[in-house]
């Protein structure tokens, strides 16, 4: 793999920004409660975290920063595809009808607190992951020419 492909890179900033992040987090808010006893926080005045949106930060930015090395492209597109997915429910839970345990009153799973910003930052983190995979070409794909 190219040493400055777009999934790679995106892995590697992503990655360490979700990382750094989830720390920052844990000076806001660390409690780990769940259902209607949920606490969160909004780091910078922006976005909601509790304990378990830090550790979702770190082990999303932990997988990005160890697939840098061989699987960027795949990390990308799964990582772009999963934030998309969250926003989506993310937006469905800042709604206020919610799906169920899924995603209802600003909390997705019962765990994860979220709000508008959180979920544009979603989006944005999404869209990106899908375009850097994608514009990474395959491992042993032979290069274009132009």
């Amino acid at each position: 793999m190219d040493a400055s492909s777009p999934a790679r890179l995106y892995c590697l900033l992503v990655g360490g920004v979700l990382v750094i992040a989830g720390i920052i987090g844990f000076f806001y808010e660390a409690s780990f409660a769940t259902g209607d006893s949920i606490k969160d926080e909004e780091v910078f005045g922006v976005l909601a975290v509790n304990g378990w949106h830090n550790l979702v930060h770190i082990a999303i930015g932990g997988l990005l920063l160890v697939a840098a090395g061989g699987a960027a492209r795949g990390a990308a597109l799964f990582v772009g595809g999963l934030y998309i997915a969250l926003c989506v429910l993310g937006f469905i839970a800042t709604g206020g009808d919610g799906i169920g345990f899924v995603a209802e009153n600003g909390v997705l799973f019962d765990l994860v607190p979220v709000n508008d910003a959180d979920n544009v930052l979603h989006l944005i983190l999404g869209l990106t992951g899908i375009l850097a995979g994608l514009a990474t070409r395959k491992a042993g794909a032979p290069a274009r020419l132009a």
